[in-house]
């Protein structure tokens, strides 16, 4: 495995996303699984851990805390506040600084941990000042209950504010081959500030593995079953790019869940993505990425074959779109 640094922070170039083991994506899966699939991801390198109160709610916490608790001090962990989840309203935006303290507190007890060693807010809250939220986090910060801080689908705008009060260390936000968007909106500043990128979804929630094909439908539990990317039109007007995926795969040789990686982590490197999985044997598969790289040269020409392919389809539902920030 190979292990970055960004912003202070020293993490394996791949990460683990805790999410999908709550049911994101469907499905219900054993406590006792989840817990041996974070330590499996330990064995094998990795030291990122990525969670958030509103992932179950508090249920991905507790279990992360429960399975990295024998080797806390050789692991990093992240997390998020920033939803209404105490008031029983986790599709809201809270970043109230009595808020934040009280999620850091909670997270901190679930996480079984006296320090957050990377703290997000997870989306941006336009009711509350950004200077207020860095502020609240640089005391936290100073109390020693924070390590390190970041943002969450936040502007460049948003970013440099935030940065100016308490140094940013990393940004979260969608990121994938299909998705690129944060290269123009957001790759220059933090490239200019000394920022970290953690892409989530850097699969395209499987579409870019080759899973999933035309004939693929989502329905309500799956994540994907509001998305503009999973309608029946989009997935197939979109086929191309997965056959694009696996034939620069093949002359790697390498998988398309593999390549899809090694092109993001040969892109920066800053970047430290956060696949998620629920299945060992997909565990081992995106931790065979974590060596291969593209050349510039071969950057140059898979981008050139990307550029004549038309991609239908955004990334988010209206609602979640509106809480992004711009």
């Amino acid at each position: 495995m190979e292990y970055r640094r960004f912003g202070g922070l020293d993490v394996s170039a791949i990460g683990l996303g805790c999410l999908p083991m709550v049911g994101y994506y469907g499905g219900k899966y054993d406590k006792r699984d989840m817990i041996a699939l974070i330590r499996r991801a330990y064995d094998k390198g990795v030291t990122f851990f990525d969670t958030a109160e509103v992932y179950g709610p508090y249920t991905s916490e507790e279990w992360v805390g429960e399975a990295l608790a024998p080797f806390r001090n050789k692991v990093k962990i992240g997390t998020k506040f920033g939803f209404g989840v105490e008031e029983g309203n986790p599709t809201a935006l809270n970043s109230r600084p009595d808020h934040i303290r009280r999620a850091v507190e909670g997270s901190l007890k679930r996480l079984r941990t006296d320090r957050i060693d990377l703290l997000y807010q997870h989306r941006v809250d336009p009711a509350v000042p950004m200077e207020e939220v860095a502020g609240t986090v640089k005391d936290l910060m100073q109390e020693g209950k924070v390590l390190h801080w970041g943002l969450s689908e936040a502007s460049a705008r948003s970013i440099r504010r935030a940065h100016a009060v308490c140094p940013l260390s990393a940004v979260q936000s969608e990121y994938a081959i299909w998705w690129r968007e944060p290269e123009m909106k957001i790759f220059p500043t933090l490239e200019e500030l000394g920022i970290g990128f953690v892409p989530y979804c850097p699969l395209g929630r499987a579409f870019l593995t080759g899973a999933i094909d035309e004939n693929s439908r989502f329905y309500e539990g799956d994540r994907r079953w509001n998305l503009p990317q999973f309608t029946p039109e989009a997935l197939k007007h979109n086929m191309p790019l997965v056959a694009l995926v696996r034939k620069w795969a093949e002359r790697k040789g390498v998988t398309p869940t593999q390549f899809a990686l090694v092109w993001m982590l040969s892109r920066k490197s800053w970047i430290a993505p956060i696949p998620g999985t629920t299945d060992p044997a997909h565990l081992d598969e995106l931790l065979g990425a974590g060596t291969v790289r593209l050349s510039a040269w071969e950057m140059e020409a898979f981008d050139k074959e990307y550029a004549r392919i038309d991609l239908r389809g955004h990334r988010a539902d209206p609602f979640t779109e509106s809480q992004i920030d711009k």
